[in-house]
This record gives structure tokens, sequence and C-alpha cells, in this order.
């Protein structure tokens, strides 16, 4: 489904006064209520910004909308997948839909998880996991993974019956070796029954997880839809809430998880059409309590640091309007404020990480019209492999 202003849907949150806008990973369309006015860039405005600094190569390719990414103990990397969807239904009276345009879902059994070899080789880790298609032809599945301990964790989004799932809850999902998956943590009930403060007139019942990290001995997981971040703690498998972001932020739609030494950093989404600079990057305090890093961003889906603290920020689409093929970039904040445009022209790109060997890993073409995914890997200048490793 093709946006009439631009390239391809975003990915979810939306809102339904914007027929024809939303999306599949649970982020935003247009919205007036957030809070705050928006932030003017801290840095030189973004025409002012030193050029792309590296080129990316193409590592892998033949992936079904990669979205997170994660190392393994093995060294490879471990990416989620949202699949395709499928054509099974639970209306019209198994439970509350998404309401349209985005709404209804239809499901299947096609979203996975794939390991990447040190020469780009795809391999199925795990498979089968329920991948929901909305109206607009948008999908989400495997939102993200995580390894806790030495064992794989996934982030099932694509889960819940309001996304055509019956029998499989949004949830944590925890992977064996041999590839069988069972969920251990219960999101969709979770979202039932701890609402947030202010739930967007675009509410998906069972949410639109997107990313996750393994901090301190637990999980956390972010919800953009609703707006919140949760922990899971593995011992029981209880969920509790962190923060809830719409509480304060209102509808700002917080997408990616990153750390820093153990603390806890999340970037937004906002809301379309897109404002150029106006969105963010908070930490958050395990209290619940959120601290402005850094504004002056536009639509965040990836953020991560290299070993001399400088924070690398994935914006999905730097264009006036909707998410537009080619606008994506990576963003460097340096230590004395100023920006770096690391790499630029990605096409919907929706996650990264940087890896054990220093270089930068990217979720390329991760949703929109139907094409290959791929991962595209950066070399990044002055980031080196011991770097990482201190990080």
């Amino acid at each position: 489904m093709l946006l009439p202003t631009s390239g391809a849907p975003a990915p979810s949150g939306h809102r339904p006064t914007l027929a024809l806008l939303v999306a599949a990973l649970g982020l935003a369309a247009c919205d007036s209520s957030t809070p705050d006015a928006p932030l003017a860039p801290t840095a030189a405005p973004s025409h002012s910004l030193a050029a792309a600094q590296a080129t990316p190569t193409v590592f892998a390719t033949g992936l079904r909308f990669p979205r997170g990414l994660t190392f393994g103990p093995d060294g490879r990397l471990y990416v989620a997948e949202a699949g395709s969807g499928g054509t099974i239904s639970t209306r019209p009276s198994a439970c509350d839909q998404v309401d349209p345009p985005v709404g209804p879902y239809q499901s299947g059994r096609t979203a996975r998880i794939s390991r990447i070899g040190p020469n780009g080789n795809r391999s199925t880790v795990a498979f089968g996991f329920p991948s929901g298609i909305n109206a607009l032809g948008d999908v989400i599945g495997v939102a993200d993974v995580a390894f806790l301990d030495g064992q794989l964790y996934a982030l099932v989004a694509g889960g819940g019956c309001s996304h055509g799932s019956r029998n499989v809850p949004a949830g944590i999902a925890k992977v064996s070796s041999t590839g069988d998956w069972s969920i251990v943590a219960d999101l969709s009930a979770y979202l039932a029954a701890h609402p947030v403060a202010n739930p967007p007139a675009d509410f998906e019942p069972d949410g639109t997880w997107y990313s996750m990290l393994a901090v301190r001995g637990k999980l956390f997981a972010v919800e953009p839809n609703h707006g919140e971040v949760a922990r899971i703690l593995p011992d029981n498998w209880r969920v509790s809430r962190v923060v809830d972001v719409s509480a304060t932020r209102g509808h700002i739609v917080p997408t990616a998880l990153a750390q820093r030494s153990g603390a806890l950093f999340f970037g937004n989404l906002g809301v379309f059409p897109v404002e150029l600079g106006t969105e963010k990057v908070f930490q958050l305090a395990g209290d619940g309590s959120l601290t402005l890093v850094k504004g002056g961003f536009t639509t965040v889906l990836g953020l991560d640091f290299d070993a001399q603290r400088r924070m690398y920020v994935l914006e999905t689409s730097h264009a006036p309007g909707f998410p537009t093929p080619g606008a994506g970039r990576v963003v460097r904040l340096n230590l004395d404020g100023s920006r770096d445009v690391i790499v630029d022209g990605l096409t919907f790109p929706t996650a990264m990480r940087f890896g054990p060997d220093g270089r930068l890993y990217i979720s390329n073409k991760g949703y929109g019209p139907p094409q290959p995914g791929e991962i595209l890997r950066v070399d990044v200048p002055g980031v080196t492999p011991e770097a990482i490793a201190t990080n």
C-alpha cells in the first residue's frame, strides 16, 4: 500500500484521522495532543550537518521485513522478522478489533527469527510465530530479539486476538536451541489489566510492541501505541510497568531502546505528518522518571552508543510529510553537542546495533511495499571492536 504523497506506509502507532497512513510497527500518525512544544535542534540545523562519513554495504538479504537485531553468545547476528501476515481472522465477535482504516488484522504463522553467519548467509533459528497484516497491508510479527544468560527470547508483537491470533498472545517467547518456542510472558493480558493514563484514539488492544533489551538480569520492552516501557522478570515472568509515557508526554510513540553502562534510554517516532527535528531521546530511571537527553531528531526507530559515549540515532525518514524511500539516516551526537550524519540514503530502516566487530548493523527495508529486507553493515570511522567491547 503506497501513501499518496510518498513511498510507503509508516510503521504503526497511527491515528484514524489520517486515513491511509499508518501502520505496522506500532508507530504513529497525525496527532496534536503532545504536551511538549517541539524542541528546536540543540546543535547545527540538519541542512548544515557534516556530510555522511560512511557508505553501507549489504551484509545479508532475503529477509521478511527485518526489525530488531542482537548479537548472540556465538558472535552471530540474530534478526527478528515481521513475516507476511496471513488470512486467519478473529472477526466478528471473538474480541475487540483494531478500528479502520488500520484494522482489522488477519494472521498467519509467517514471522521468524534468522541467524546471519560471518559471510552474510542466512539460516532460520525459529519460525511459525504469528504475523498480523492490517487493512493497509502492513505487518507486525517478531519485533525484537535478546539474549539473557545465554537464552534467546523473542518479542512477539504479532500475537493477540485483535491481530487475528486467537491462540497466541502478544508476549515474550523463550526459544530453544532446536527452534521450539513458547510464550512465557503474556503481554496481551498485561495490557488489558494495566491501561495507560492516556490511551490513544488509534488504540490497539494487544499493543504494537517494538523494542526489547536484556539489562541487569531483566528484560525491558517498549510498547509504542499505548506508550509505555515494561519490565519482565525471568524468575516468575511477572510483567510490571517502568513508566507510562502517555501520562506525562502524550502520544509521542516511544520506540527504540538502548543501554549504556546499564542505564536505559529510548527515542520516539512522533506523529505524522513528520515535522523535522521534533523528536527526542530520553533517559529512563529505575523509578520511572524521564530525563530529556537531547531533542532535534526525526522519526527515531533505532538507538545505540559507542565506547566514547557518543549516541547514534536511526531516523527512519528525515523528510517532511510521510516516510520516504531513501530518506533514512544515522545521526551521531558528539560529546561537544555537534552532530554528524554517519549514513544516509536508507530506505525504511527499522533498527540498528553495533556488533562485536565494531561495525554498525542496520535493518533496512523493514516496512513498506513487499520487497526483500536486508541487513546493512557500516564501518564507522573511529569505532573499533575494542571500543565496542568496553561499552
